[in-house]
């Protein structure tokens, strides 16, 4: 029923009173489907006055498909006011365009959540699946989860694969792992790669690590960069370097910094200098500290650039690298220059430790739990510290009924602030048994983790 645009080719006439005289003869005599159509003849040849002369006199004779038109016409050349009104006039007689169409208006531009949710259910419960995406979102974004999944559920039965993905999101953070499945693995199947890629996550969270690399292949296929990267990571665990660079690559080219120093990394590996300094390069002008380190290293080693090297160990030592700080000082006391005051402490080193699968899957997940319709995304690296950390640290110990009394016994950090590590690591691990923890409360146990590990000499 919708008016399909305005303009048509420009070598097509716009109508005139002798091309369809039956046509207006019937609009004179106050036919409304035939002043309907003429309307629409108008439109596309481009005449907008005339289209909604033709509209008008339709939409006043009781045509709604030409007061559903005028809502359009007043949306995009009139006024809002307008637009509202004919919309409301063919949405009260049942139609669900108009309705879906009136409520995004009231929504987008009055900012009444009310009236908007009002006609979006109107529309739903008339089989649009636009407005019961629509409407999920309202509710998720007032707090009424059971609401927001009924109206998800309805969309994406009727193939909305969008409404599926946020589905097996709702699903992950409450605990519900066979919806989360359900939902995630029909959004993939219906194209959608983020979907794949958080079943790749899924699975690797899982210790499903065949089931994971097919999910990350599937949303590869769509050019997803997350999945580009975790292929790269798969295939330098086993060795194959030129399988790895081309993934990484792929992700590097998606702008992600921590791609473009993997693939740094694995061009040094495989001798070819030139683009190792490239993608080290791109990572160190991206505000990566480790890569900006590496890029000075390389310049050095390979093309004699001490001035360049010191340049970027300074870059990677002010962001806080705790190497290049160390480098930066031996370079300048060997030239005999004096040290910046700066170095004469350098921080110490930084969580480097790669983290198992399952907990870097972990927490990617959570972070885009988090991150969802504009919440506050917690850091991905940082929550792999935490999980990291704690893998480090109970590793000696074979009995943990007592995790917490014999980390504060060899540790001593108080005992409160471990069982706080305690908490926020079995939220992240097993998402449903407690609400996500604040970007505050990642930074309280971040600081905790951190003395775990100085107290207990484990890098």
């Amino acid at each position: 029923m919708a008016w399909q645009g305005e303009v048509a080719a420009p070598t097509v006439p716009a109508p005139r009173v002798g091309d369809e005289p039956e046509l207006l003869a019937a609009a004179h005599a106050g036919d409304t489907q035939a002043a309907h159509r003429l309307g629409k003849l108008y439109a596309q040849h481009g005449d907008r006055a005339a289209a909604k002369h033709w509209w008008e006199r339709a939409a006043a004779g009781g045509n709604m498909d030409s007061a559903f038109n005028l809502g359009i016409w007043h949306e995009k050349h009139g006024s809002l006011e307008e637009a509202v009104a004919w919309y409301e006039t063919a949405a009260a007689t049942g139609d669900a365009e108009a309705a879906a169409n009136l409520a995004t208006l009231l929504l987008e531009q009055r900012g009444d959540v009310e009236a908007a949710r009002r006609w979006y259910e109107s529309a739903a419960r008339a089989g649009s699946r636009i407005a019961a995406r629509r409407l999920a979102l309202v509710c998720e974004d007032t707090g009424e989860l059971a609401a927001a999944r009924e109206w998800h559920r309805q969309a994406a039965a009727d193939g909305d694969v969008a409404s599926a993905h946020d589905l097996g999101f709702l699903a992950y953070s409450a605990g519900d792992d066979e919806e989360t499945v359900r939902w995630w693995e029909y959004a993939a199947r219906g194209g959608h790669a983020e979907s794949a890629y958080c079943m790749g996550l899924y699975l690797d969270a899982g210790r499903d690590p065949e089931g994971a690399e097919a999910y990350y292949r599937l949303a590869a296929k769509s050019e997803h960069p997350g999945a580009a990267s975790r292929l790269g990571g798969i295939a330098l665990s086993r060795g194959d370097l030129r399988a790895a660079r081309a993934w990484f690559e792929r992700a590097a080219n998606a702008g992600r910094v921590e791609d473009q120093r993997m693939a740094g990394f694995v061009c040094v590996e495989l001798g070819d200098c030139g683009a190792a300094s490239h993608w080290f390069g791109r990572a160190a002008v991206g505000g990566d500290a480790e890569s900006a380190f590496n890029y000075g290293l390389l310049l050095i080693a390979e093309f004699g650039d001490l001035a360049g090297g010191r340049h970027w160990f300074r870059q990677a030592a002010r962001a806080g690298h705790h190497g290049a700080a160390v480098e930066l000082g031996g370079l300048l006391s060997v030239a005999g220059e004096p040290s910046e005051a700066w170095l004469s402490d350098p921080p110490p080193p930084g969580w480097a430790r790669p983290a198992e699968p399952e907990l870097a899957a972990r927490a990617e997940l959570a972070a885009a739990s988090t991150g969802r319709r504009g919440g506050i995304s917690l850091d991905v690296a940082e929550l792999t510290e935490v999980l990291g950390t704690w893998d480090l640290v109970t590793r000696p110990l074979h009995d943990h009924s007592d995790v917490v009394g014999w980390l504060v016994r060899r540790s001593g950090v108080h005992t409160s602030a471990i069982e706080h590590l305690a908490s926020v690591r079995g939220t992240l691990l097993r998402p449903g048994s407690a609400p996500w923890p604040s970007p505050g409360e990642i930074q309280h146990v971040l600081a905790t983790a951190r003395d775990l590990r100085r107290r207990l000499g484990v890098r």
